[in-house]
């Protein structure tokens, strides 16, 4: 691993648009290229490293390992938030990167259960806890870096955040979709699977040169430092933290849903795994590309509109596509449904991030950011697909996953109305 560089350079000027994007996006879209592989290959990764007599025990052990290496990511926005706030943005962002890759090589080369035992179930947990550590402080960092260069900018600067988790999303399942075409099933359990950790593993070391030669804001780097950015955080904006967790609900279940498809659609509706790559693949050119076209759109017609008409849009259509996809189940109607919900998703995730750091001011806004963002990952998204599996075998309904989206709309509604005076 790297050796941070504390300086800071040039913090007066201000960096070219596209050095600053990929900088800051690099890391984030590897945070969300493993979470997608780890999503999209779970079959693979529970028979490697979860091996039981049943099936759908297996599948439930590796989802809770994925469940559970979220509860650490709160952890580590605080961690790594006080660390932006108090010692800078571009500090914060050269330690999450060193450690996604660390957690990324730890899965990509570690031995099966049938070499190493126990060992091997356990190390998977370390490994994602490590990277729910370090994706923990990568959301606030990256986005206060972002609106403190380009403020004029920030609700289309921004909302890449989310397009590179597009774009994650996107070669995730072009991976899946690629190699359960090309490779058979004893050469996908057998090592098919590993192919797209080491593909992301390959992506930190860019990133990471990129971001030693990138340097603060200077509105960031002309200001004295927070001395308690925590305290005051927890002192007297707890209610920005409310807010901002609220408005991000809604859409890290939508995400993670996005992810959890390929494994619903195949368990439950018996489609086959191409159909349920194709439908993954479709959405995230639509995440890729509709995501920043609306931080654009936003800057024109206001960012409120375009957050309530896609949450309204999603209270009233998602529990009918997921009957009609139960009632019609083809490869259509399952395209049909991803990309519906990634459609509605990259309207109201692009102006999310800009809205948030809307919220907080300068001295706590890494720390605030990276905290709402990451308690609501962790409750709402982690363990949606663990939680979706639970309530389809306690209902024996396919159609819970569309009840939990419901609900987790009526709540992110409530906190965008609360929210409305912080929306400019």
């Amino acid at each position: 691993m790297s050796s941070l560089n504390p300086t800071v350079t040039l913090a007066g000027s201000k960096p070219a648009l596209h050095k600053t994007l990929f900088a800051t996006c690099i890391g984030n879209a590897l945070e969300w290229f493993d979470i997608a592989v780890y999503g999209f290959f779970a079959s693979y990764i529970a028979h490697a490293f979860f091996p039981v007599s049943d099936p759908a025990v297996s599948l439930l052990l590796t989802f809770g390992s994925f469940g559970v290496s979220f509860l650490i990511r709160p952890l580590g926005a605080i961690v790594l938030g006080n660390y932006a706030d108090r010692h800078g943005r571009k500090r914060a962002l050269l330690l999450s990167i060193n450690l996604m890759m660390l957690g990324g090589a730890i899965i990509t080369f570690m031995p099966g259960y049938a070499h190493i035992g126990l060992l091997a179930p356990l190390l998977i947990l370390v490994a994602r806890l490590i990277q729910g550590f370090s994706a923990g402080g990568e959301f606030g960092s990256s986005t206060a870096f972002l609106v403190e260069h380009y403020p004029e900018r920030k609700a289309f600067i921004a909302s890449w955040q989310f397009a590179t988790q597009g774009a994650s999303t996107l070669m995730a399942s072009a991976f899946g979709l690629g190699l359960t075409q090309l490779l058979s099933e004893s050469e996908m359990q057998a090592w098919g699977w590993r192919i797209p950790f080491a593909f992301g593993l390959l992506i930190g070391p860019l990133g990471l040169y990129i971001r030693r030669h990138v340097h603060e804001p200077a509105s960031f780097a002309d200001r004295p430092p927070e001395p308690a950015p925590l305290k005051r955080l927890f002192g007297r904006q707890k209610q920005l933290m409310l807010l901002a967790i609220g408005l991000m609900v809604i859409s890290t279940a939508v995400n993670y849903m996005l992810n959890y498809v390929p494994t619903w659609a195949t368990k439950n509706l018996h489609l086959s795994g191409s159909a349920a790559f194709t439908a993954t693949l479709l959405g995230g050119v639509i995440l890729t590309l509709v995501t920043p076209l609306m931080g654009l759109w936003a800057e024109r017609v206001g960012r409120a509109p375009l957050m309530w008409g896609s949450l309204i849009l999603l209270m009233v259509t998602i529990w009918p596509a997921f009957r009609l996809l139960a009632n019609h189940t083809t490869p259509v109607t399952l395209i049909l449904l991803v990309c519906w919900m990634a459609l509605l998703k990259s309207v109201y995730f692009s102006v999310v991030p800009s809205v948030m750091a809307d919220l907080f001011p300068m001295g706590t806004r890494a720390s605030g950011m990276a905290i709402s963002y990451n308690v609501a990952v962790t409750l709402f998204g982690g363990f949606a697909p663990l939680i979706c599996t639970l309530l389809i075998s306690w209902t024996g309904s396919s159609l819970a996953p569309g009840y939990y989206l419901m609900a987790m709309s009526l709540l992110s509604g409530a906190a965008l109305l609360f929210s409305q005076k912080h929306i400019r």
